[in-house]
């Protein structure tokens, strides 16, 4: 009965380290509004942050239909995977992956022909090669 007493919180420790280190919904955003054809407004726990999914532009023309497909396919609580690559006046600018999907969404826009790549953006680039 002692040594059942002594693994208690051994178990207990490693249980709560195997759930911080593990990745899932527990550390994802959750998608509170889809603000434009390139905004969100995310939130995790207690913060709310505006993110600007990275690495695309859409076209003054295609904002409205890359709008109605961020729409669909982000509806509002989804859970979402953030990848910062920086940010700008507050904003942060990130990848973002909806939970359970292999793609993140700027290439989802990219692919239903809304936006088209930008690799001259800050982390968008094609990583370079040492010389």
């Amino acid at each position: 009965m002692g040594a059942a007493l002594r693994l208690g919180p051994l178990l207990a420790g490693l249980l709560t380290l195997l759930i911080w280190l593990t990745p899932g919904a527990a550390a994802a955003a959750e998608v509170l509004v889809v603000r434009t054809a390139t905004l969100l407004q995310v939130g995790d726990s207690n913060r709310s942050y505006t993110v600007e999914l990275a690495c695309i532009s859409v076209a003054p023309e295609q904002q409205q239909q890359a709008l109605a497909w961020l729409r669909r396919e982000l509806p509002r609580r989804s859970r979402v995977n953030l990848r910062p690559l920086g940010s700008h006046d507050g904003i942060l600018l990130a990848r973002v992956q909806k939970l359970g999907s292999a793609n993140d969404l700027a290439s989802g826009l990219i692919a239903a022909g809304q936006a088209s790549n930008q690799t001259d953006a800050p982390g968008c680039g094609s990583p370079s090669t040492p010389s």
